[in-house]
């Protein structure tokens, strides 16, 4: 783990990272779509996570808990960090009911869906404790649900252009959908959870938790290393959606989507514009 701090000094913001983050903060708020990168894209992942705590403090929402994405090795920077994180608000958390949940993505800009291994933390994290290995993670008390992520951002060109923008856009997330509790989940054989995504009907991806590199302690003692070198360790009650289980599955408005979790469920859900919903 490095000693990637992001946002814990106290100097001001310059101009050129308040404008990024004002920029997408709007643009998420009115569901509408960027042209490109609006400014310099980051230097780094400290300054990434400097856009990204400045668009956090401008959301009108609070943050419930964390996706984590995986970094590429050829696409990492100095900082060294495998994974990256993004957040996760109270109201793009849905609960599955049985039925079809509308899940918003930008028109014009990027969206997909990710089956994911969701972890809800029972305890508080120490803070002070700033990095964890996966068997101390396991060892944090916690409850493991399968989910879906909606990836979706204002720019269609998030991914392309690299980690650095991702985090800067909130990770490239809006919104998580949370499905049933898999039980006792530090003494399964990480082997046995396996999922499959559809859309409209066809099958676009295939995998389970050992897809994600180092498996779900890896992605969980991650998530509470850089939350805590952030100043924000992690506390009971957040969730943290630990990576894509099946692959990143393009979706678009008016689409829908299914991910069998094989033993654990099935959650499903269709896609509608982030311009309908209700500015936040």
């Amino acid at each position: 783990m490095s000693t990637l701090t992001g946002h814990q000094d106290d100097t001001a913001p310059s101009p050129q990272l308040s404008g990024i983050a004002d920029r997408f903060v709007a643009a998420r708020r009115a569901g509408a779509a960027l042209e490109g990168f609006p400014g310099t894209v980051p230097d780094d992942l400290v300054t990434a996570y400097r856009v990204q705590d400045l668009a956090i403090a401008q959301w009108p929402d609070r943050v419930i808990g964390w996706k984590v994405g995986y970094i590429a090795p050829e696409r990492r920077d100095a900082s060294g960090d495998e994974r990256l994180l993004g957040p996760i608000f109270a109201r793009h958390f849905w609960n599955a009911t049985g039925g079809s949940m509308p899940i918003p993505v930008f028109v014009g800009g990027f969206g997909a869906v990710e089956a994911e291994y969701v972890l809800r933390l029972e305890a508080d994290a120490p803070d002070d404790k700033l990095d964890w290995t996966p068997d101390e993670a396991a060892a944090l008390p916690s409850t493991l649900f399968i989910g879906v992520e909606v990836a979706s951002s204002p720019l269609a060109t998030i991914n392309q252009l690299g980690p650095r923008v991702v985090v800067s856009d909130f990770g490239n997330n809006n919104g998580l959908l949370l499905g049933a509790e898999i039980a006792d989940w530090t003494s399964l054989d990480e082997a046995q959870l396996l999922a499959e995504t559809f859309i409209d009907g066809a099958s676009v991806g295939s995998g389970g938790a050992e897809r994600l590199p180092g498996g779900l302690r890896t992605a969980f003692a991650f998530a509470l290393s850089r939350s805590a070198r952030r100043g924000r360790p992690l506390k009971a009650g957040e969730y943290i959606a630990t990576g894509n289980a099946t692959g990143i599955h393009d979706i678009a408005a008016g689409q829908s989507a299914r991910v069998v979790f094989h033993g654990h469920g099935t959650l499903d859900c269709h896609a509608v514009p982030a311009s309908q919903e209700t500015p936040a």
